[in-house]
């Protein structure tokens, strides 16, 4: 039977790359449900060539437009995060693959991981803000989570070969962005433009940006420790240029293995839809006559601060991780209006970490609330380094 499968966030860059991998295997995929959140000419496209039964825009102003087009189509429209929520949960949808930006992912992923679905997860924001209490879910309504990040696909798929062996580290590697070669008072002037110059990998502004400040890596680590039931101090960073080794795990004997491929998000997410097999795929696979060397760094901190404050955010675990989550993602929204300066995401976390907002032992509501709270404060933040930079 093919697996039908529910794609949030379905006009982003991980959600037209599944769209991809489905358009090459018909035979084995069928989509159920897309979602966007404002794209509603893309979104209306995606829904006339998948033929999917539901189709959500999440900004209800434009709920309109969405169902005027698809009237003739068969198809149902519905508006609203709300509808998201009911709509992954039907017994039609058998793997979510949750791939909207940011906090706004949470809810939905819930749902689905409480009606027991298999999540297709590229929404590192949901492990990063609820970790413990998402994975108890998922044990609890026994809903596998397969990673589609590169770098977790990468470790999924180096512990398969582990066969039971004790790890004692995981290496995720990142590309460091690229601002990796240059001085921090560079740094400190660079615009968006620059930022979202990413040498290696085609994303999203939002990721992009994260990755320019290693915020992205960051919350790959925290991800990481959820996923993999792993301490922060068995993971380790290390900057890899040509990002084809995608991460590596060690054992105990120091025996390393490395998942290795060229630079397409297609390859994990197609290997956790079809999981445990593995499809033919038409992408560019490995030369290694032509790779010459690959090389490896430790990460600066110094110039890339937010990288620590995800490891200080994990050490102090609770709510930490939504604190950081909730700051960074209204910084990076002000920084991509040019109202504040690239050193001035990390500076508005780093505030927000060390404010009043932590709860040792989070409940969900807390979560929400939390979420709230922050962007609030991170706002006031924004307004007054703006002001100060008017002057």
């Amino acid at each position: 039977m093919k697996r039908r499968i529910a794609v949030l966030g379905s006009t982003g860059s991980i959600g037209r790359q599944t769209l991809d991998v489905v358009r090459q295997h018909p035979d084995l995929f069928e989509i159920e449900l897309l979602t966007a959140n404002r794209s509603s000419e893309l979104l209306i496209q995606q829904a006339r060539e998948f033929d999917p039964a539901n189709v959500v825009i999440c900004d209800e102003s434009l709920y309109g437009e969405v169902a005027e087009a698809l009237q003739d189509e068969g198809i149902k429209v519905f508006a609203g995060i709300g509808s998201v929520c009911d709509l992954v949960t039907s017994d039609s949808v058998d793997v979510v693959v949750a791939s909207m930006v940011g906090f706004s992912g949470l809810a939905p992923t819930m749902a689905a991981i409480r009606a027991g679905k298999v999540i297709a997860l590229a929404n590192k924001e949901t492990l990063v803000a609820a970790g413990s209490i998402v994975m108890a879910e998922a044990e609890k309504y026994h809903a596998p989570i397969l990673p589609v990040d590169s770098e977790h696909s990468a470790i999924f798929q180096c512990l398969l070969a582990a066969q039971g062996n004790a790890v004692t580290k995981l290496h995720i590697t990142a590309s460091g962005g690229p601002f990796r070669t240059w001085d921090r008072e560079k740094i400190a002037s660079a615009t968006k433009s620059m930022a979202l110059k990413h040498p290696n990998w085609n994303m999203g502004a939002k990721i992009t940006i994260d990755s320019a400040t290693m915020m992205n890596k960051g919350f790959e680590v925290i991800e990481a420790r959820w996923l993999f039931d792993m301490g922060a101090k068995n993971i380790n960073v290390v900057v890899h240029p040509e990002s084809i080794i995608h991460s590596m795990v060690e054992f105990e004997d120091g025996a390393v293995i490395a998942q290795m491929g060229c630079p397409d998000m297609r390859e994990p997410i197609q290997f956790a839809l079809a999981f445990p097999e593995r499809l033919p795929l038409n992408n560019k696979k490995l030369d290694f006559a032509q790779l010459g060397s690959l090389s490896f760094f430790a990460p600066d901190m110094e110039k890339f601060p937010a990288l620590g404050l995800a490891f200080e955010a994990l050490e102090r675990g609770g709510n930490a991780g939504c604190v950081l989550n909730a700051a960074n993602e209204v910084a990076v929204a002000a920084y991509l209006q040019d109202r504040i300066g690239f050193y001035d995401i990390s500076d508005i976390a780093s505030e927000a970490l060390s404010g009043s907002f932590f709860v040792a032992n989070p409940t969900v509501d807390d979560i929400f609330s939390t979420n709230d709270a922050v962007a609030a404060y991170a706002a006031e933040l924004v307004n007054k380094i703006e002001s100060r930079r008017r002057i």
